[in-house]
């Protein structure tokens, strides 16, 4: 079904490897910043981002093996579209209820993955009725979903120089 998308989801998923690698590169280089005071927003913004590199790399794979079927691909894209959409309904949670963030980390964190997800299970239907359109609002979906990883990320690790920065010149740390 996606024969001809091979180089597009081979691409994707070297693209989610190396940004999975490269935020675990950057936390270990940074592991006094992310301390056990800060764990818990360490696990609101850094977890969720690994998990979305992972779901878009696991996505890729799965995109790449020969033998689907419309409806084996439908199940398993269904499948994990509605998992890490149920895992992002919790993020969304934590991230409104902090009054300290902003809308672009609202949107970012929060409410862009979900709908991302949510154009997995769309895409997932498509593919299990047998539309033509399936494929190209799958990878809409993922494209969406790394970017917006990408995104925040770039955040993180700017929130990181930033507290070592602070850490390093005495400055109170948020």
């Amino acid at each position: 079904m996606l024969d001809h998308w091979h180089e597009f989801y081979l691409l994707l998923g070297t693209a989610a490897a190396a940004l999975i690698a490269l935020l675990f590169v950057a936390v270990s280089i940074g592991v006094g910043i992310v301390s056990g005071g800060r764990s818990s927003n360490t696990r609101v913004y850094m977890s969720p981002v690994v998990l979305h590199f992972t779901a878009v790399l696991v996505a890729a794979c799965v995109a790449l093996v020969p033998s689907h079927t419309r409806i084996s691909l439908g199940v398993i894209i269904a499948a994990g579209s509605l998992g890490a959409g149920i895992y992002s309904v919790m993020i969304v949670n934590r991230v409104f209820k902090n009054p300290s963030i902003d809308f672009a980390d609202r949107l970012s964190y929060g409410v862009t993955p979900l709908i991302a997800y949510a154009v997995g299970v769309v895409a997932a239907i498509l593919f299990f009725v047998g539309s033509s359109r399936a494929a190209f609002v799958f990878a809409a979906a993922l494209i969406l979903l790394l970017v917006v990883n990408i995104r925040n990320a770039w955040d993180l690790m700017l929130f990181f120089a930033e507290q070592h920065r602070s850490s390093r010149d005495g400055s109170p740390t948020p």
